[in-house]
């Protein structure tokens, strides 16, 4: 009877350690190298704080709180880590989260991984060329994709078109 109860409870704690563990697996990096590799303190040298949280360490920023919300000029927004060019104004939209969104990317600038953290499955976006963190790409997004790219304002940097106004 006490082996029983023992085995069930070793069972039962490696059963919660596993679910645990799988609730809190955050995003799988890309496989393989990227053009831009640095190091985590070239990294931080670079980037502000909440840029490294967001693209080093695949972070959130508070919804209603990145710098980019708001920005309505036409222009291109590039990485923040290695300046790729990634969105277009022209695809921007107001999704109403709280995140710059974006219904499609330039072409060959996303690379996309499985992401199961929070108990879900998600496709993270990442930046192809130094793979840093963006976002997530959800499939509820506007014509003529349905899709939403729902970007951190911190991982982007914004690039006004000649003439665009203020």
């Amino acid at each position: 009877m006490m082996d029983r109860r023992i085995l069930l409870a070793s069972a039962a704690g490696l059963f919660g350690l596993f679910t645990f563990r799988w609730l809190r697996t955050g995003p799988a990096h890309a496989a393989g190298k990227f053009e831009v590799e640095k190091t985590d303190a070239e990294w931080r040298a670079q980037l502000t704080p909440q840029q490294h949280e967001i693209l080093r360490k695949h972070g959130t920023e508070r919804a209603w709180s990145g710098p980019l919300l708001k920005e309505h000029r036409k222009g291109t927004f590039a990485c923040a880590g290695c300046d790729l060019p990634l969105f277009s104004s022209d695809t921007k939209f107001d999704s109403g989260t709280g995140w710059p969104s974006f219904w499609q990317p330039l072409d060959n600038a996303l690379g996309r991984t499985e992401d199961r953290s929070y108990g879900m499955t998600r496709i993270e976006v990442h930046c192809r060329r130094c793979g840093g963190h963006l976002g997530h790409v959800f499939d509820d997004g506007p014509k003529p994709t349905g899709l939403r790219y729902c970007i951190n304002g911190y991982a982007l940097v914004f690039k006004p078109q000649a003439g665009s106004a203020s």
